[in-house]
C-alpha cells in the first residue's frame, strides 16, 4: 500500500485530493490541523505521531524532523544498503509528500506585523519535506500546490502512480518554492538587519514575447510579485494584438509621464519620448492639444490619458494609426468607436494615487543597476527666479508644465510648451544646444513665436542656448542651475530680457 504524507497551510482543495487517494488504496498520513480537517471530512488518517513515536512538541515546531520521515522519503528503492537500514529501523517508504507552508509573505505584508508574528510563521518541517521529497523524485511524488491535485490524481487512477516526467516537473517546482520562501524570508531578516550586499528578485512569467526590440532577439515578459499602480504587468487588455518588448518599453515610458499630473492630461509617445502632451478643463481638451502638437510624430505611436476615453476622445482617435491607448477606463462608445480598429490594442490601466517609493532596475552586463524612481515633483514658484525679470505669474502653469515633461524626455532634453501642451521636443543630443535647435524649429513650424517656455532638464552649460531661445520669443527659461557658468547665462538672460527660473533640481534620464 503506497503512502502519502499530508500536512499543508493553504487546504483548498485537499479534501477532495485526500478522497481521491483513499479511494486508489493510498494510505494518508497526517499532522495537526491538516489531520483535524480530514478527520472532520470522515476520511481515515494516522497521525504524525503513530509514525515517529514522539509528539509533536515546542508548540508544534517539531513534528516532522524525525528519520521515520526522512528516512522514509531519501531512501534509493534501487540501493539494497538503504532497504536494509529501512528495515532495521522499522521504517516503511513514503510515496508521496503534500505540503505546502506557513503563510510568512501574507503575515509580512501585514501592516501591524510584529518580529514575533514573522518569526513564527518561518516553516522549518515543511521545506524540508519538500527538499527531501524533491531530491528523490524517481521514486516520490512532491506536491506543494493545489493546482496540481487533479493532474496528479488523474495520473494515479489510471496508471497507479504518477509518472516519472511528473515527478521531475512537481520536484523543479518544489524547488522553485523553497527557493523563493527562503528568498521572502531572507529579503525580510536582512532587512530588519540593515544588510544590503545582496539582493533578491521574484518575477513571474507575464507572457512570452515574439522577440526583443528586434526580430532576432529573443525576449519575455516578468512581471513583479507585488502589484502596483502605473503597470502594463497589472494592466487589462480590452482588445488588439499581444503586446510587443518595444510596446511595453513606450507604454511603460508613457505611464511614467502620466503619473506626474492630476489634471486632465494626454501625452503622445514614440520611442520613449513624448511628441506631443498636453492638460486641459477636459480630456477632450487635453487630447486635442496634445494631437495638435506634432500630428506626424503621433503616427504608429502610444497615448496615454489619465481621464477615461470618451466617445469625442475616441472619435478623434479613429483615423489615426496608433499602436496602444491606455487609460484608466474606456466608455462603453469609445470601445464601441475603436473596437473597429482590430489591431489596436487598448490598455485598462490602474492609475490611482500611489506615493509609495518603487525600486528601478536596469541590465548592463554582468550586472545591475538599482536606483529609485524618479517620482521627485517640485513645485516651482517665483522664489525660483534668478533674473531680473520676474515670470509673470499667469505662466507659472505653463513654466510647471514645461518642466514636469522635461523630466521624462531623453538627455539631453529641452521642451518648448505654451498654452498647456508641448510645441517642441528636443530629445538625446549630444549637447544641448542641439536639442534647444530641434525643439524651437518645431515650435516655430508650428507657428508659435512669442511668450514660450523653454524647459532643460539640466544645467545650460553655455550662454548660447539662452541667446538661441530669445531669437525664438522664449521668455522663460527654466533649469536646474548649478553650471560654473551659471552668472554668464543669469547676465546674458538679462540682457536679452528672459526671465529664468533656477529648479535645484534636474531630472536626467538616459
Amino acid at each position: 500500500m503506497k503512502r502519502a504524507l499530508v500536512s499543508v497551510s493553504d487546504k483548498t482543495g485537499l479534501v477532495e485530493f485526500v478522497e481521491g487517494l483513499i479511494h486508489e488504496g493510498w494510505e494518508i498520513i497526517a499532522t495537526g490541523g491538516t489531520q483535524k480537517l480530514l478527520n472532520q471530512a470522515g476520511l481515515k488518517t494516522i497521525g504524525i505521531s503513530e509514525v515517529t513515536g514522539f509528539p509533536e512538541i515546542c508548540d508544534g515546531r517539531v513534528k516532522t524532523l524525525h528519520p521515520k520521515v526522512h528516512g522514509a522519503l531519501l531512501a534509493r528503492r534501487d540501493e539494497p544498503s538503504h532497504l536494509q537500514a529501512l528495515k532495521e529501523n522499522g521504517i516503511e517508504f513514503i510515496d508521496m509528500v503534500c505540503v505546502n507552508l506557513y503563510p510568512f509573505r501574507q503575515t509580512i505584508a501585514k501592516k501591524d506585523v510584529t518580529m514575533a508574528d514573522a518569526i513564527e510563521n518561518i516553516d522549518i518541517g515543511g521545506p524540508s519535506m519538500l527538499r527531501s521529497a524533491a531530491k528523490n523524485y524517481k521514486d516520490v511524488t512532491v506536491v506543494c500546490d493545489p493546482m496540481d491535485y487533479a493532474h496528479i490524481l488523474e495520473e494515479v487512477r489510471t496508471l497507479g502512480n504518477t509518472t516519472e516526467d511528473t515527478r521531475l516537473e512537481l520536484s523543479a517546482k518544489a524547488y522553485t518554492h523553497t527557493a523563493l520562501y527562503d528568498m521572502c524570508i531572507a529579503t525580510f531578516m536582512r532587512e530588519k538587519a540593515g544588510l544590503k550586499e545582496k539582493l533578491f528578485l521574484e518575477y513571474d512569467i507575464k507572457q512570452g514575447l515574439r522577440y526583443g526590440e528586434n526580430p532576432h532577439q529573443d525576449a519575455s515578459f516578468y512581471k513583479a510579485n507585488d502589484a502596483v499602480p502605473y503597470s502594463l504587468a497589472t494592466a487589462e487588455q480590452l482588445q488588439g494584438k499581444e503586446l510587443s518588448y518595444n510596446n511595453i518599453q513606450d507604454a511603460n515610458a508613457a505611464l511614467n509621464i502620466v503619473r506626474d499630473f492630476s489634471q486632465p492630461f494626454c501625452v503622445a509617445l514614440k520611442h520613449m519620448n513624448p511628441c506631443g502632451a498636453a492638460i486641459g478643463n477636459s480630456i477632450e481638451e487635453a487630447w486635442n492639444k496634445a494631437y495638435e502638437s506634432d500630428k506626424v510624430s503621433i503616427y504608429g505611436g502610444i497615448v496615454a490619458c489619465n481621464r477615461e476615453i470618451t466617445k469625442e476622445v475616441a472619435l478623434g482617435m479613429k483615423p489615426i494609426f496608433l499602436e496602444i491607448v491606455m487609460a484608466p477606463s474606456f466608455s462603453n462608445e469609445a470601445m464601441e468607436i475603436l473596437s473597429t480598429k482590430k489591431n489596436l490594442r487598448l490598455m485598462k490601466v490602474d492609475m490611482s494615487d500611489d506615493n509609495a517609493p518603487h525600486n528601478q532596475y536596469v541590465s548592463v552586463n554582468g550586472g545591475l543597476l538599482v536606483q529609485q524612481l524618479d517620482t521627485k515633483k517640485v513645485c516651482l514658484d517665483n522664489s525660483m527666479c534668478v533674473t531680473e525679470k520676474l515670470p509673470d505669474m499667469n505662466l507659472m502653469d505653463d513654466i510647471q508644465f514645461a518642466w514636469n515633461i522635461v523630466k521624462h524626455v531623453k538627455s539631453n532634453a529641452i521642451v518648448v510648451a505654451r498654452n498647456g501642451h508641448t510645441l517642441g521636443v528636443g530629445a538625446g543630443q549630444m549637447n544641448r544646444v542641439g536639442s534647444a535647435k530641434i525643439a524651437l524649429e518645431q515650435a516655430k513650424e508650428a507657428g508659435a513665436l512669442e511668450n514660450l517656455i523653454l524647459a532643460s532638464d539640466g544645467f545650460l552649460p553655455f550662454a548660447d542656448t539662452v541667446e538661441l531661445a530669445a531669437q525664438y520669443g522664449v521668455s522663460v527659461i527654466v533649469e536646474p542651475g548649478g553650471s560654473i557658468r551659471d552668472e554668464e547665462c543669469i547676465r546674458r538672460a538679462n540682457e536679452l530680457g528672459i526671465c529664468m527660473l533656477f529648479t535645484g533640481i534636474r531630472h536626467f534620464k538616459h
